[in-house]
């Protein structure tokens, strides 16, 4: 295992949609790469696009950092259900640091995805779980946290990233 340079804002790769894992794809030395180089940023989660690989993976430890490495390794993830009820709260991504911006998601989703052992699973998250899922979820479809935000206050946020002066 080795930690991965991640890419930064705004480098197009993190702006383009990623395709599936094939069924008999090995990704499990990326994987590895993606969690020491999520521990070692160190974050709570990691999408394959952060590090220039555009594959529908993504890897979350939410509880890491007050407690046991408990990693959840997700390989073509969707998201099958999702809340009408929202909570909002500042978001950071490793892709844009010193950049947090207030975000808006569904409170509680149901995620699908398969294990590295091939497995499917669907679990219901909520609170931070479900927040940094849908986190690392928009960045498989190309989306960032600037990408959430009104005009104005993306054009503020995203103009002070990159040193722009209004």
């Amino acid at each position: 295992m080795s930690v991965r340079p991640i890419l930064l804002w705004p480098d197009p790769r993190l702006s383009q949609r990623c395709e599936p894992v094939g069924a008999d794809e090995d990704v499990s030395a990326l994987i590895g790469d993606m969690l020491e180089t999520m521990y070692d940023a160190p974050g709570r989660g990691l999408a394959a696009p952060q590090v220039g690989v555009m594959k529908r993976v993504f890897v979350m430890d939410c509880g890491w950092k007050d407690g046991d490495m408990t990693p959840i390794i997700c390989i073509n993830p969707e998201i099958v259900a999702a809340s009408e009820d929202v909570i909002a709260g500042e978001e950071g991504c490793l892709s844009i640091p010193n950049a947090p911006a207030d975000v808006t998601r569904p409170a509680r989703i149901t995620l699908r995805w398969r294990g590295l052992d091939g497995a499917i699973v669907d679990r219901k998250l909520d609170g931070f779980e479900a927040k940094c899922a849908q986190h690392e979820y928009d960045h498989l479809e190309g989306r960032v946290i600037f990408d959430h935000l009104s005009a104005e206050d993306r054009d503020r946020i995203e103009g002070a990233y990159l040193g722009r002066t209004t």
